[in-house]
């Protein structure tokens, strides 16, 4: 293993640590995540995962298959303490149904690269009703789990063989995603203290 790998494996863990402290808020019913959101998280990229694979893409694919895997621990535990229930809306659901319209057009593909672009089209249709409610409600976010989701989004850079679309695509994406997410927390807390003191 090179320091490229290392660098990668450490982006792996951070994430995995970043995921827990949200799992831990999750338990604690601190946080409550749209369950829309972390489900469709857990299946694109684990889907983008598979077409890297397929792709020839190896070191460079763990950043993103770790941005699944915690999503879906994430969507699991999620079920544990009904005070950290967040109630869907038709707007959440309309979100998922284009989530799963751009995997089942994957499926129909099966090309890899393509299955990458309909990846991050799923993901982000996924994306929105959190990033929405991380403005409205920031008292209802981690921040931490999208802080070490692009600390190891950007490790991927790292592992880079070919810089091709297949490797840059998905990791790109997960940058500008994470740090929406970060952004929509922050903001919507600063506008929340604002309005206190007005």
């Amino acid at each position: 293993m090179n320091m490229l790998q290392y660098i990668v494996l450490l982006g792996a863990v951070a994430n995995l640590a970043g995921g827990f402290v949200y799992i831990k808020e999750t338990l604690r019913g601190e946080t409550k995540p749209n369950r829309v959101t972390w489900l469709m998280w857990a299946v694109a990229p684990l889907i983008a995962t598979v077409a890297g694979l397929s792709d020839g893409v190896r070191w460079a694919v763990l950043p993103v298959f770790m941005s699944g895997f915690v999503p879906l621990l994430v969507f699991v535990v999620s079920f544990v303490n009904p005070k950290s229930y967040w109630k869907l809306e038709k707007f959440d659901y309309i979100c998922g149904a284009c989530s799963i319209l751009a995997l089942v057009l994957w499926g129909i593909t099966k090309e890899p690269l393509v299955a990458i672009f309909f990846a991050i089209a799923s993901d982000g249709f996924a994306a929105v009703p959190t990033i929405i409610k991380s403005w409205k409600h920031p008292d209802t976010e981690s921040v931490e789990a999208y802080m070490t989701g692009l600390f190891n989004a950007l490790t991927s850079f790292f592992a880079l063989r070919t810089f091709g679309i297949s490797e840059l695509a998905f990791p790109i994406y997960l940058v500008l995603v994470n740090s929406s997410l970060i952004t929509a927390v922050y903001k919507g807390q600063l506008k929340k203290v604002i309005a206190e003191y007005r």
